[in-house]
């Protein structure tokens, strides 16, 4: 695909975008920003709401969970929903993390998701997330956190003290993966860095840290790599890149139609969870969009739900040049050749031949290659928040997603021109006037 200007451009704001989001908090934050800066209203999930038709409006929950909702011009009659997750594996600090061995205070952490956990290892380590603090005035406050700076790392064990290495020797989070923060440090220390940090980016007097939720990255940003500057590397590709593209095609749209974004938490380990797909925060929302607007009672909702259609975007796996025995000889998508379909038949990913050929539509018209991704018969599969949404809401749903090599590692690869693709068939589907096929 020809580079454009705009597509520059957008790959420009992807690059902040993940410079900038850290943690689910972070991203979230980031992406009701840009929704505000485009117009949208924000709701509160504890009042009343007034919609209009026409109306923009966007709602979080947890502060790491964000709808968007563009209500079409016309009488509500079916919703174009896109879906992705605002969460990426990561180690995540215990709730009383200081470990202090052989003069060096280290902070314990739990794995959240099934991370990559080698990459880990010898990386620059930053500190961000949301943390409630009481304020000197004894009020009690939330605040995101991020230490954009190195201030922790996990050495590797030298190749001379353990010669099997390299042999796929399994590691231990419990034992082996604590960072090393400081030298000749305490607790205390730990509790008075915080507060320094926090005071230093919020300018309040922390009393006390009351509790909260933090996690270790890459400070190492986002970059183009190779000679033509055609792949991404960077942290939290999956799925933040899901995320920029879905909110970039509902600015993008012309507005005519009823579209809904949602970014769920907690994808990387189960969606069960409030603001999780398994929760009830999408269909909360949804019934009281159809209440302002659409047919009365249970039934108008599940007419409602029954034509609409819902694409989930999460990355699929990019055939990998030195693994390629790893998929299935028809199935390889290759890095900058446009979304990926994603099929299982144990319904691990929500893709029926009706929804996929919806989709191939779209792309038609879009003007976009399409490519199809399933796991060879002899390996297991990953799942996404699509049959999980299909399950709670009953709704249509496609699973596809933009390519990518090393799924769940601490920084991964995509190609520089796929999300552009992508946003424009997710463009297509947000004005296409009917979603019924024959």
């Amino acid at each position: 695909m020809p580079a454009t200007d705009d597509a520059a451009s957008r790959v420009d704001r992807l690059i902040d975008f993940l410079a900038r989001s850290p943690s689910p908090w972070h991203a979230t934050a980031n992406l009701a920003a840009r929704l505000e800066a485009a117009g949208y209203r924000r709701l509160d999930e504890t009042e009343c709401w007034q919609l209009a038709l026409g109306g923009r409006y966007y709602v979080t929950r947890n502060d790491s969970s964000l709808i968007a909702l563009q209500l079409p011009t016309e009488p509500l009659a079916a919703l174009r929903m896109v879906g992705a997750h605002t969460d990426s594996p990561a180690l995540r600090l215990k709730p009383e993390p200081a470990v202090v061995s052989q003069g060096w205070l280290q902070l314990g952490v739990q794995v959240y998701g099934g991370a990559l956990l080698a990459p880990w290892f010898d990386r620059d380590l930053g500190l961000a997330g949301r943390v409630h603090v009481r304020r000197a005035d004894g009020g009690l406050q939330g605040v995101l956190l991020d230490v954009a700076e190195p201030i922790a790392i996990i050495p590797s064990l030298a190749i001379h003290l353990d010669r099997e290495a390299n042999s796929g020797r399994a590691l231990n989070p419990q034992t082996q993966m604590a960072p090393l923060l400081m030298q000749g440090g305490d607790a205390p220390d730990l509790d008075r860095l915080l507060k320094t940090w926090i005071a230093r980016q919020h300018d309040i007097d922390v009393a006390e840290i009351v509790d909260f939720e933090l996690g270790f990255y890459d400070v190492q940003p986002p970059s183009r790599v190779g000679v033509n500057r055609e792949l991404l590397a960077s942290a939290r590709l999956d799925n933040l890149l899901s995320c920029f593209i879905g909110v970039e095609a509902l600015l993008a749209c012309d507005g005519t139609q009823g579209a809904v974004f949602v970014a769920n938490d907690h994808e990387e380990v189960g969606s069960a969870s409030a603001c999780g797909a398994q929760g009830p925060f999408l269909a909360d929302v949804l019934r009281r969009v159809n209440s302002a607007l659409g047919e009365a009672g249970d039934e108008g909702f599940v007419r409602l739900i029954q034509r609409s259609l819902m694409i989930s975007c999460d990355n699929a796996h990019a055939v990998h040049p030195n693994f390629a025995d790893k998929h299935d000889p028809g199935h390889g998508p290759r890095l900058n050749a446009g979304p990926v379909i994603k099929t299982n038949a144990s319904q691990r990913y929500a893709t029926n031949s009706a929804t996929a050929a919806l989709f191939q539509d779209l792309c038609r018209e879009a003007d976009v290659p399409v490519q199809q991704f399933v796991t060879r018969a002899d390996m297991g599969c990953g799942s996404t928040i699509g049959p999980i949404t299909a399950t709670e809401l009953g709704v249509p749903t496609i699973d596809v997603g933009v390519p990518q090599f090393g799924m769940h590692s601490i920084r991964e690869t995509a190609g520089t021109h796929d999300p552009e693709y992508l946003i424009r068939a997710l463009t297509a589907f947000f004005e296409r006037p009917s979603l019924k096929v024959e």
